[in-house]
């Protein structure tokens, strides 16, 4: 069996971490392309709005030639002459309102408004707050407060039962019972418990431990040549 050298320990774990790291990229937006018709003597429609990055094409149906050139706008555009059946592209990445016309028909005009492309939104990050566990033990009250507080009659007079817890508490003082101590708080701890784990975390744990793991499967290839009988070399 070939022994593992560490150049290929390293490329091993970057292509066992490389599916996990890498991430899709949004699709960008198709651009789309639109039609105006030479026909009658007039553009058809004769107003348009597109996007920038849209492309707009322009046929000729009538036996006249005609051509487009800009009057107006941002850029400036001039078509060649177009016979019938011939049509001419362009695509329009400056935002604005163009005007045009036919050169050799100048009643022929017509209006196309460009707007801006939208630019990609981005999705803030949604934060989850696990609930506390419904589970968890509340906090325990303290037997000072449970207990509902006594009230002496001053009519009646004190019985000697009475008397005797209060003679013994001059003299020693009872140790606080467990119960009397503040509970300690877990919401802190579950809600630590509950929260996910980091996805870049785990993903530098696995390749850590494919490293680790590919370094002691060479340490122990290249010790058994040496824990051998040095008689039967």
């Amino acid at each position: 069996m070939p022994r593992l050298t560490v150049p290929r320990i390293l490329l091993a774990a970057v292509f066992v971490a490389g599916p996990v790291t890498v991430l899709p990229a949004p699709a960008a937006q198709a651009a789309t392309t639109h039609q105006v018709v030479m026909s009658g003597y007039a553009f058809a429609p004769r107003s348009l709005t597109i996007t920038a990055g849209d492309t707009v094409t322009w046929s000729n149906q009538d036996q006249a030639p005609h051509d487009v050139k800009t009057t107006s706008g941002p850029a400036s555009i001039h078509s060649p002459m177009l016979n019938k059946g011939g049509s001419w592209s362009h695509t329009f990445t400056a935002a604005g309102t163009y005007g045009y016309l036919c050169t050799v028909h100048p009643g022929m005009t017509a209006q196309l408004v460009v707007e801006p492309a939208a630019a990609p939104t981005t999705h803030a990050p949604v934060h989850h707050h696990p609930a506390p566990d419904p589970a968890a033990p509340p906090t325990r009250r303290s037997a000072a407060s449970a207990m509902p507080p006594m009230t002496m009659d001053p009519s009646k007079p004190a019985t000697r039962e009475a008397a005797a817890p209060a003679a013994s508490e001059g003299t020693s003082s009872p140790a606080p019972s467990a119960a009397a101590q503040p509970a300690p708080d877990t919401r802190s701890a579950n809600v630590s418990a509950a929260r996910p784990l980091d996805p870049l975390l785990l993903l530098t744990g696995v390749v850590a431990g494919v490293a680790v793991l590919c370094l002691l499967l060479v340490g122990s290839r290249s010790a058994a040549p040496r824990s051998e009988d040095p008689g039967t070399s």
